[in-house]
Order: C-alpha cells, then sequence, then structure tokens
C-alpha cells in the first residue's frame, strides 16, 4: 500500500514538473501570433485612468507601452495586438498571477509580499501614503483620527498600514473600506469618511480632478515607502529580464524623462491640470543604479 502510493504521488510530481516545463512563456504566445494583455486602472491618476473618451491613459501606460514595443521586436511580432483590461486594487494581483494579464500598469507598489506571488520590474515612481480630508477638517495627521472614520481602498498597502496603526496607537478610528479610489474620495467629500489613507500622488491627482479640487487637502507624513513598479507573471525569466531590459534602458538614456515630465509637470486629462511633481530624490537615487531589487 506504502508503495503504490508513493508511486502515484512521484507520478503526480513528474506530470506537474512536465505540465510546468510545457508551459507556454509570454514570448513564445506573442511569436505565435498572440495578443499582449496590458492591465490598467480606472481612476490611478496619473499613473493609469480613463479619459473623457474611456481610454486608458497614463504614466504606466505609457511605459507598458514601450515595453510593447521592446516585446514586438524581440519576437519580431510586428502587428502583435493587445488587449487592454480593467481590473481593481483588489483583483490586480491575482489577474496576474493566474495568467489574464502579462503587465499591469497602474500604481501597485513592489513589496516583499506581493513578490511570493508575481514579479515586478524596476520601479518608476516613489511616493507614500498621507491623508486627503476636507479643506475645513481640523485633521492634520493621522493621530488627529481618535474615533473618526478612516477610509482606504480595498487590497491597497496603505489600507493594511492605517490598519496596522489603529491596533498599534490605539486610536479607535472605524477603518472603512472603499472598492476604488475615486469612490473613497467621494465618501471624504460627503462626510462618510473623515480621511482618506492613500499615496499622496494619487491623492493630489484625484483632488485635481474632483468639481471643487479646493474643498479637499493633503495633510500628514508618510505613513509608508511605496516604491511603485509595473507588474508581470512570475517564473518567466525571459520576459521578465526583457521588460528589466528596456526599463532599464528607458532610465540610462533618460528616455524615461519626457513621459514622466508629460504626467507629472504639464497638464493632463480630464481637466488639463497640472500635478507639479518633479522627480523626487528618492527616486533620482534609486535610478543612479536601476533595480529591480527593492527594500521593502
Amino acid at each position: 500500500m506504502n508503495t503504490m502510493r508513493w508511486s502515484m504521488a512521484l507520478f503526480v510530481g513528474l506530470a506537474g514538473c512536465m505540465s510546468s516545463a510545457s508551459a507556454e512563456t509570454v514570448l513564445e504566445r506573442i511569436a505565435a501570433g498572440g495578443k499582449l494583455v496590458i492591465a490598467h486602472r480606472e481612476s490611478s491618476v496619473p499613473f493609469s485612468y480613463f479619459d473623457a473618451d474611456k481610454k486608458p491613459v497614463g504614466y504606466a501606460i505609457d511605459l507598458c507601452l514601450k515595453l510593447a514595443d521592446a516585446v514586438r521586436q524581440k519576437t519580431g511580432a510586428k502587428n502583435m495586438p493587445i488587449e487592454f483590461l480593467m481590473v481593481t486594487s483588489a483583483n490586480r494581483i491575482a489577474t496576474v498571477a493566474e495568467g489574464k494579464a502579462d503587465l499591469e500598469c497602474g500604481s501597485t507598489t513592489n513589496n516583499a509580499e506581493r513578490r511570493q506571488t508575481v514579479a515586478f520590474t524596476i520601479p518608476h515612481f516613489i511616493t507614500g501614503a498621507r491623508l486627503l480630508v476636507r479643506a475645513n477638517s481640523p485633521i492634520q495627521r493621522i493621530e488627529d483620527l481618535g474615533g473618526k472614520k478612516l477610509v482606504s481602498t480595498k487590497g491597497s498597502t496603505p489600507l493594511k498600514a492605517v490598519e496596522r496603526a489603529n491596533k498599534e496607537r490605539l486610536l479607535r478610528a472605524t477603518i472603512l473600506e472603499a472598492p476604488d479610489h475615486a469612490k473613497a474620495v467621494e465618501m471624504v467629500e460627503s462626510g462618510e469618511a473623515d480621511a482618506f489613507a492613500m499615496d499622496d500622488v494619487l491623492l493630489f491627482g484625484l483632488a485635481a480632478n474632483r468639481p471643487n479640487p479646493a474643498a479637499l487637502k493633503v495633510v500628514g507624513k508618510f505613513l509608508t515607502t511605496e516604491p511603485l513598479a509595473i507588474m508581470l507573471p512570475k517564473n518567466d525569466p525571459d520576459f521578465k529580464k526583457l521588460v528589466d531590459d528596456e526599463m532599464r534602458r528607458l532610465i540610462l538614456s533618460k528616455d524615461i524623462y519626457p513621459i514622466y515630465k508629460h504626467w507629472f509637470l504639464k497638464p493632463i486629462p480630464p481637466k488639463n491640470t497640472s500635478l507639479n511633481m518633479p522627480v523626487s530624490y528618492l527616486l533620482k537615487d534609486l535610478w543612479k543604479y536601476p533595480s529591480d531589487v527593492v527594500p521593502f
């Protein structure tokens, strides 16, 4: 009986190895005429969002289109089609891990927990979580939220950070989850929540595109440090090398700077407002020696 069980286990293990070994890589699929699937967000301004015509646009989208050009060149698939797939903060990681998207072009933080499931390329931005509140709010820091309502987006790293801070600092705040960034902003505007915790660059972008931007303000110190990077499937080394090499080329050649300038220093849709956010010293330092390895 034990011998039979051992034999069955060996058979299953070998079958799994054979299946894994024969799995088609992204580059093989593209070379055979397949499409490249780019996952994007709905309201992660200015990284990945819909413009007035419901077309995916943004800083991360432009970078992913550069990566798509590198895939075309590598595979010889000059007519490679691109399919855009909208994801949320809650399902983006699973979408990539399950092979439903080849690149996730949004505002996703590269951290150790997520690297267990997916891979990341070199960060294209570094930010940190702060608080969005109403302009007339007395709240200046997370300690001011004792007994109040704090919202963050489901599946995000800032949500985990505020949940941890709420317990460690005994704030007794009510933590709320929003399905997306836009809904969280609406909750602050309506008074359903007193503050929205999210990456500050997203907060500035979201506030700038509200009907009354002056009714909102960003406050507080960084609650987290967030290196944002394009996400891709794990265990596809050839595809990852191509993506990393192209990101490194964009950075070292400085071709990435006009793309950055377009989205952070010039007026952008939908309201043609500028975020006026120059490249930070943290990002400049990281780009001196571009690497996908981050200490988080």
